[in-house]
């Protein structure tokens, strides 16, 4: 895949600088263009992406809060390693956070809750159905992007804005295994199909038990190891 490179004139917002950078870079993560426990050198990064020290240390910083890149002892940065005891504390978090927000969901969500619901696993069907036909970075993306889409809408009406967010922290961290999972071809789609369809019986039907346990089984696929 070709590098991406941010190009911005002097009067570019800053803050909108260090969004552009950060989204290139979470996508090189995520598709492993950016290799687990890569260093990240200010030189190489500003070549490849562009911006300047300043925006490019901002950018890291925040990707360092988020999980994906890691502050070494010699101030330097690093991309997040992506191993199996990694992929097993991060099933662990998703599943926790996910079940306690989703049962949240469920006793307080409205009649519209509902409707954002079905609208993401709506959405979510039309992209699978697309990336199971199309194989490219740009398709592998959107489908991404449902798949988050989808996990937001069921736990965005908990009532806590903290589970939320590290509902979003963990699952931008699983991104890595979930599309290594997509390009090694691993995904069951008919199984997949199932389980979503049956996780959204459950909670439209406000069934927390079994809408606890088909998310963590759907969690559990995802981020199954090779």
């Amino acid at each position: 895949m070709t590098n991406t490179v941010i190009f911005l004139n002097k009067s570019a917002d800053d803050k909108t600088i260090v969004d552009l950078l950060a989204a290139a870079l979470r996508k090189d993560i995520a598709f492993g263009n950016l290799l687990p426990d890569q260093k990240l050198k200010l030189n190489d990064l500003r070549s490849r992406y562009g911006g300047s020290n300043h925006s490019m240390r901002e950018t890291l910083r925040m990707l360092t809060v988020e999980g994906l890149v890691e502050a070494t002892a010699q101030r330097g940065f690093r991309v997040t390693s992506a191993t199996q005891e990694d992929l097993c504390d991060i099933q662990l978090v998703r599943t926790e956070i996910e079940a306690l927000a989703l049962s949240r969901a469920i006793e307080l969500g409205d009649i519209a809750w509902e409707g954002r619901v079905i609208a993401a696993h709506h959405a979510l069907q039309k992209a699978e159905d697309k990336v199971m036909q199309v194989h490219d970075d740009v398709t592998a993306l959107e489908w991404d992007e449902a798949c988050r889409a989808f996990a937001s809408a069921l736990l965005d009406a908990c009532g806590s804005r903290r589970l939320i967010d590290l509902h979003r922290k963990y699952f931008d961290q699983s991104r890595r295994f979930r599309l290594a999972q997509l390009r090694e071809g691993r995904l069951n789609w008919c199984a997949r199909k199932k389980r979503q369809k049956a996780l959204l019986d459950a909670v439209l039907a406000r069934d927390a038990s079994h809408a606890d346990a088909l998310l963590r089984q759907d969690i559990k696929a995802e981020l199954q190891s090779a």
